[in-house]
């Protein structure tokens, strides 16, 4: 029995993203998946019979929970990202729904930067194709730790083990090259829902889990760093009002924890201002807590009045991060005019935004093969590529393998405010020292 959102028990949450060349099912596959689960509302069912393709039988046209703009209907593509949300007794799950075709790369980015999993979904008649390897690269470069191949349109190869074997061999002969360790190969009809949240009678052959079962039962506990310690500050809380003498002194720091876990009487350093303190109580919005931990939204009072703001950063003593203003990432450019060697730009690294210029371009990426074209005059829209950057001040900051979190950044366009770019920074050069005398206040 499927429960309502309102009434599912505190679960964790699995963010995944489908990708895979266009009309591979995505679409359709999310839309089995919400229907499946008795996850849409009335007004939502209505509209899918109203919009039903009777063409085909008069079967409903499930691609369209997620496909909402009027050009993806009329094209029979994703063009832009969709987000779905539902829910099991076992867990909640958020879906980002991302686009197949290659010119809309920066989309299939933006929907995976934050998934604990991604769906790559195969053709059964056509096989591993280009945009297959493409959007298998780019999950492993964002360092997705679960990875699902859903071998689509089985029903149209006749159930095939034999094809559902040799697509598999497909996928890894070049998966050892991604470095992906969790990946679950899955036969399915995403139109008709064998294997997609009930077992399908057809497969016999096949012992694994459904889909929806996997999708419960994959382990993302450990996907967060929970070693060290990270809290971006995103404002000081002063929640006290003219009159109100119960807050009169009270100063928290509010954010959601990137990194790590925080108790009660820890000592952390406030950067950039490098002191030393310690947590006098954490605020969660159900209450004071003991310890709270990634990815929380918390506010943190201190031992002692020091000088933080929106943009500052409270680590733990251990391990702390590197910082500096000459910095090394891989980046997926998103705007139509081309990066070049001295664009300026806004670096936004967690709640902190500093100017920064790009002082060179090294290489250009070629998703398909994974090989590097050295040293490209400009990166064009939907390229990834290997770039340095100064900003105008230091910042404070993990490898993305370390911390997706905190290794990870926007580029903004100054004059319009546009996100034209994202990055993945490499592990810093520079380290602070790691005695915590040396921030004692």
């Amino acid at each position: 029995m499927i429960m309502p959102l309102s009434a599912q028990p505190v679960a964790d949450i699995l963010r995944f993203n489908t990708c895979g060349s266009v009309d591979d099912g995505k679409s359709t596959l999310i839309g089995r998946l919400l229907y499946d689960t008795k996850s849409l509302m009335e007004d939502q069912l209505e509209a899918l019979e109203r919009s039903a393709d009777l063409s085909g039988g008069g079967r409903i046209n499930l691609a369209n929970l997620t496909d909402g703009l009027r050009a993806e209907r009329e094209q029979g593509i994703t063009i832009d990202v969709a987000y779905r949300y539902f829910a099991t007794p076992r867990r909640k799950f958020i879906i980002a729904d991302t686009p197949g075709h290659v010119q809309y790369t920066r989309n299939m980015v933006t929907g995976a930067s934050l998934a604990n999993l991604a769906i790559v979904l195969v053709d059964a008649r056509t096989g591993v194709i280009e945009q297959s390897r493409r959007h298998t690269a780019i999950a492993a470069l964002l360092r997705i730790p679960h990875l699902v191949v859903a071998v689509n349109k089985m029903d149209l190869v006749g159930w095939s083990e034999e094809r559902f074997l040799e697509i598999r061999a497909q996928f890894e002969a070049f998966l050892p090259r991604l470095d992906m360790k969790d990946v679950q190969f899955i036969p399915l009809s995403a139109l008709n829902g064998d294997n997609v949240v009930e077992r399908s009678p057809h497969t016999a052959w096949y012992a694994g889990p459904t889909l929806l079962g996997h999708l419960e039962q994959v382990h993302i506990g450990s996907d967060w760093n929970l070693q060290d310690f990270r809290l971006p500050v995103q404002w000081v809380n002063r929640p006290n009002q003219p009159g109100d003498a119960r807050h009169h002194d009270f100063r928290g720091f509010s954010g959601q924890i990137a990194g790590g876990i925080v108790r009660r009487g820890q000592a952390v350093v406030a950067l950039p201002g490098g002191l030393r303190t310690r947590v006098k109580e954490i605020h969660t919005f159900d209450g004071p807590v003991e310890e709270a931990f990634c990815p929380q939204s918390v506010t943190l009072r201190l031992e002692h009045d020091i000088d933080i703001s929106r943009g500052s950063m409270l680590v733990g003593l251990e391990n702390l991060p590197g910082g500096g203003t000459d910095l090394h990432a891989r980046i997926c450019w998103m705007h139509p005019r081309p990066l070049r060697r001295g664009h300026k730009l806004l670096f936004k690294h967690t709640t902190n935004t500093v100017p920064a210029v790009v002082t060179e371009i090294e290489h250009r990426l070629d998703i398909a093969s994974l090989e590097t074209r050295i040293a490209p005059d400009a990166l064009g829209l939907n390229d990834l590529g290997e770039i340095r950057l100064r900003t105008a001040r230091p910042v404070f900051f993990d490898g993305y393998a370390t911390n997706r979190l905190t290794g990870s950044f926007l580029l903004i366009e100054p004059g319009t405010n546009a996100t034209v770019g994202a990055g993945m920074l490499h592990p810093p050069t520079q380290t602070l020292c790691s005695e915590p005398t040396d921030y004692t206040i």
